[in-house]
């Protein structure tokens, strides 16, 4: 008896050694079934998402990241905003907020990777608790309210690494600014980020549009939003770079007609480079059913995905498709980038996505939307950017 006590236990132990062996294979290889499945959900039952999303920023700024083999074709390059992106599919503002996983984010296989918001100051955020996961929705709640290192920490670390990045051709760098919570003066805040970060950015971003920052969203109103951005593109312009920053604003889902379209005068008039479409939701759809459904603060994720396709469709028709847009907003597969595309949007973010289903659905999005580009007849993203606006023959709808 004892005998065959001891043979179960050996038993028990080779078994055991071979599913982690096996786990810790499918880890490194990056299976998407095994992390969308598997281990994220695992995770996200032993760890609370702030704690989760700290810990996925060191880890992926080691560079700890699944194997990627993927090499991105010809069909997912996008020139725009006088850049050259090797795929669309870019990391959004809020995942990376101080600078920290650049180099890692690249590895994952993201074209294009956005850090902050940053605001001049350091400053602490909301109080904890401040997001919250709902698994039945496939979406969170965040209430972070611009927790940031400030202006100075993440210059130091970006210009650390600027040679790194001048060597990454084709993945360009979006810096993304806010401004402080006691700050009296908005303009000034964003001018600061302008003057300090622009130089190191490809491309520079004016959120004035998260829900968390009390006042933020009234920077929307024509009046502000003219002046505000009429203010930042002047000190883009003095940056004594060779090359200056192209300065795109990220608006919210939650406008009203008449807004949308003070914001497309307002861009057209002023020359801004583009516009990112769109940051989280105040509203609340009715099919939410996680218990945390009613937490205050911005919902994203799957939830948010047709608020801000169709913002984006309204967006590029207002703007005549003749101001290029980046879609954000519950894009979690390669039908989801696409429907972006084909509303309007050149470039398309995602951060949800990543919560939860790691970091290779990146691999999983490119891949399916190289094959969605050659099942629909398009040679290119560029070319089926702003589809749903054109009849069959081409002509506008």
């Amino acid at each position: 008896m004892a005998g065959l006590r001891e043979r179960l236990k050996d038993a028990v132990k080779i078994i055991g050694s071979g599913s982690l062996l096996f786990a810790s294979y499918l880890t490194a290889v990056g299976d998407e079934h095994f992390y969308a499945d598997q281990l994220m959900p695992l995770l996200q039952r032993m760890v609370g998402p702030e704690t989760a999303h700290v810990l996925a920023v060191k880890i992926i700024g080691l560079g700890l990241v699944p194997l990627n083999r993927y090499q991105d074709p010809a069909s997912l390059e996008v020139n725009i905003l006088g850049l050259k992106f090797k795929n669309p599919i870019g990391i959004a503002a809020g995942f990376d907020k101080h600078g920290e996983a650049v180099d890692g984010l690249y590895k994952v296989g993201f074209g294009f990777v956005e850090v902050g918001t940053i605001t001049p100051k350091p400053q602490e955020g909301n109080p904890k608790p401040r997001v919250f996961r709902l698994p039945a929705d496939r979406a969170v709640i965040n209430r972070y309210g611009f927790n940031s290192c400030g202006l100075a920490e993440v210059q130091t670390r970006l210009k650390a690494r600027e040679w790194t990045q001048q060597e990454k051709t084709g993945l360009p760098l979006g810096i993304n600014l806010g401004k402080n919570k006691m700050s009296r003066d908005a303009g000034a805040d964003y001018l600061e980020g302008m003057r300090v970060l622009g130089p190191l950015a490809d491309y520079v971003v004016v959120n004035v549009s998260s829900p968390n920052t009390p006042g933020l969203r009234d920077l929307q109103g024509k009046a502000e939003l003219r002046q505000l951005l009429h203010m930042v593109l002047k000190e883009r312009d003095a940056l004594q770079e060779k090359r200056k920053p192209p300065v795109l604003v990220k608006i919210a889902p939650d406008l009203s007609a008449q807004d949308k379209q003070d914001i497309a005068d307002v861009v057209t008039e002023l020359g801004v480079d583009g516009l990112m479409v769109s940051n989280t939701t105040v509203s609340r759809p009715e099919t939410l059913q996680d218990p945390q459904k009613s937490e205050i603060g911005g919902l994203s994720g799957q939830p948010l995905k047709d608020l801000s396709t169709s913002t984006v469709r309204e967006m590029y028709s207002l703007t005549k498709g003749k101001v290029p847009i980046v879609g954000i907003g519950g894009v979690a597969s390669g039908q989801d980038a696409m429907e972006k595309i084909r509303a309007g949007a050149s470039l398309v973010q995602l951060y949800t996505a990543l919560t939860y289903q790691g970091p290779p659905v990146v691999t999983k999005i490119k891949r399916e939307l190289e094959q969605l580009l050659k099942d629909q007849g398009f040679s290119s993203v560029s070319e089926a950017v702003g589809a749903d606006h054109r009849g069959a023959d081409g002509s506008t709808l």
